[in-house]
């Protein structure tokens, strides 16, 4: 009799351990399904990006940018995504990456990049966010860093300021508007 008393006891702590767990466990508090199209200054480039999320915490993550000139800046890889509280977001992201600049005539130049940024809420439809990270391409590396305020329109529109240092076009500023989907 001890022994099932002591059994059942075991089973049911196991049981509201493990349910306690489960409710505690948080989502992300941004939507990593979107399609993105922007514009630079100085210099103006024109591009886009999606994402597209493959799990709860991961997603695939693409961009394309370029002058018209000859050039591009491709960019594909996967991402992952946690919630460090209830209103920011851990983001990281590995990519391979081709650049092809206007004065080369091959077919560009190709390498990896790896980012580790911060998203965060500072109200209900204003979003701030950060990411640093280094970029291998051809025999060019370079660290870089963004820091990025979207307004949040709509449940399914926002519009966006990033400012970019050192990365492809070196020290940039982007408008973007994005689209959930």
């Amino acid at each position: 009799m001890r022994k099932t008393l002591l059994a059942m006891g075991v089973v049911l702590a196991a049981s509201s351990s493990v349910a306690m767990a489960e409710s505690q466990t948080m989502m992300s508090n941004f939507s990593y399904d979107y399609m993105e199209a922007r514009i630079g200054i100085s210099p103006v480039t024109y591009g886009g990006a999606i994402s597209k999320s493959i799990h709860p915490n991961a997603h695939l993550i693409a961009h394309l940018d370029t002058e018209f000139e000859r050039d591009l800046d491709l960019g594909a890889g996967v991402g992952f995504h946690a919630p460090v509280n209830n209103w920011a977001d851990m983001f990281g992201e590995l990519k391979m990456r081709m650049f092809n600049d206007r004065n080369n005539k091959s077919s560009g130049d190709w390498g990896m990049e790896i980012n580790l940024g911060v998203r965060q809420w500072l109200g209900p439809q204003l979003e701030v966010a950060g990411k640093v990270g280094h970029s291998t391409v051809g025999s060019e590396d370079k660290t870089f860093g963004m820091v990025t305020g979207r307004f949040h329109a709509t449940e399914l529109f926002s519009i966006g300021v990033e400012g970019r240092f050192n990365y492809t076009y070196d020290d940039q500023i982007m408008v973007t508007t994005r689209f959930k989907f």
